[in-house]
């Protein structure tokens, strides 16, 4: 998505600087600009062409390095973040709205670490790396019918 003009940021808060943002968020410049680009966030243009951000964005900024660290790709966190208004700064029931979209994914992550927690260091889940402890836990392989790879640990 292409700048947005100044008539669609939102008339609720103070304008910050590319470089107040990225201060603000820990982030670069440049991964701002690639944000921006991939119509994650958006700014305005002064008369001389500087980008200047809504203080909403700091927040938009913010669920997306956490969305990243949590393994959530650019597509997902975009789809999401497009529900958000951009006329006004999202309200505590949009963001809410907005981590529903997630939650069975993220549930699944977790249980999948859970998993991989408790079960690396007895078994990598019949990738197979012990076949004395997998005759116990997985006689004949009989995990081999759910699919290759590590079964316990995937599914």
């Amino acid at each position: 998505m292409p700048n947005q003009s100044s008539s669609t940021l939102p008339n609720d808060g103070a304008l910050m600087t590319i470089s107040e943002v990225a201060q603000r968020c820990d982030i670069a410049t440049s991964a701002l600009r690639f944000y921006e680009q991939r119509g994650l966030i958006f700014s305005t243009r002064t008369s001389g062409n500087q980008r200047r951000y809504h203080s909403s964005m700091v927040r938009r900024i913010s669920v997306i390095k956490v969305a990243q660290s949590l393994g959530l790709s650019l597509e997902q966190i975009a789809a999401a973040l497009a529900t958000l208004p951009k006329q006004r700064t999202p309200t505590q029931e949009d963001w809410q709205r907005l981590s529903q979209l997630w939650h069975d994914d993220l549930q699944q992550r977790i249980e999948q670490m859970q998993r991989l927690r408790d079960n690396l260091g007895g078994c990598i889940g019949c990738g197979c790396l012990s076949l004395k402890r997998c005759q116990l836990m997985n006689p004949d392989d009989s995990a081999a019918g759910a699919g290759a790879g590590p079964r316990y640990l995937l599914d």
